[in-house]
């Protein structure tokens, strides 16, 4: 099972630990943590509530800070890395999804998409172009003049994944995006993630409880008690031929 390991690796972490105090006790989320992220490729952290999938995904994104070890960013290790740096790879290489779409609810899809690109101060023209381009790729050209009240819980979050997408980062980290999401619809995103990973060559991580996520990423991580007790590989997700 090393097919997918073996390839050059966009994120590392190296004995990763985070521990919280709750009520005077000590709460061990992640305990030595050491797994490798393919470039390029669509990374599923599978595990039960409380398994330290989400602690993880915000030490990737440098949302939170380990407690010991590294997260290390193109073999940059980001503890070394001042907080400037930090908040620049949060808003330039890395792009974030939530379970919650977090939309503006007066803005339509287009002016969601596009938001991010009007504070980086981009050309109008270029803007429309990333902007469409990005609501084409998730299915949802035609809804661009639609706001969030007149979509579908799937459409909406297709939107958030288009905003994600508009600034063309290296990774994309989701966390539970498809937690609000009936079946059918979590099975349409979790495609679309693929299709991302496949087509643009967005490396894509993404937390879940749901064991569907084998059936398209190409890189499983089962997660128990903050450490990793299974790896699984799926080549066949990639279909890239």
């Amino acid at each position: 099972m090393t097919q997918i390991l073996d390839k050059e690796a966009i994120i590392r972490t190296e004995g990763l630990t985070r521990v919280y105090r709750s009520r005077g006790k000590e709460v061990h989320a992640l305990r030595g943590l050491d797994l490798s992220i393919p470039m390029g490729e669509f990374v599923a952290f599978q595990g039960r509530s409380g398994s330290g999938k989400t602690t993880l995904i915000n030490c990737i994104g440098g949302l939170d800070r380990p407690t010991s070890g590294e997260v290390y960013f193109r073999d940059k290790p980001l503890s070394k890395l001042p907080e400037r740096e930090i908040t620049r790879l949060r808003r330039v290489e890395f792009s974030f999804v939530f379970q919650s779409f977090a939309l503006l609810p007066t803005f339509s899809a287009y002016e969601n998409v596009e938001l991010p690109l009007r504070i980086k101060s981009l050309r109008r023209r270029e803007r429309r172009e990333r902007t469409m381009r990005c609501l084409e790729v998730v299915g949802l050209g035609k809804w661009a003049k639609h706001r969030p009240y007149e979509m579908s819980g799937g459409q909406q979050q297709r939107v958030a994944v288009a905003r994600a997408l508009v600034t063309r980062p290296e990774v994309i980290l989701a966390d539970e995006p498809t937690g609000e999401l009936d079946s059918a619809t979590g099975r349409q995103i979790m495609s679309l993630f693929q299709k991302i990973s496949i087509e643009e060559n967005v490396t894509v991580v993404m937390v879940t409880h749901d064991p569907v996520v084998e059936e398209y990423a190409s890189l499983v991580y089962h997660l128990d008690d903050g450490q990793v007790s299974d790896v699984f590989e799926y080549p066949e997700n990639l279909a890239r031929e």
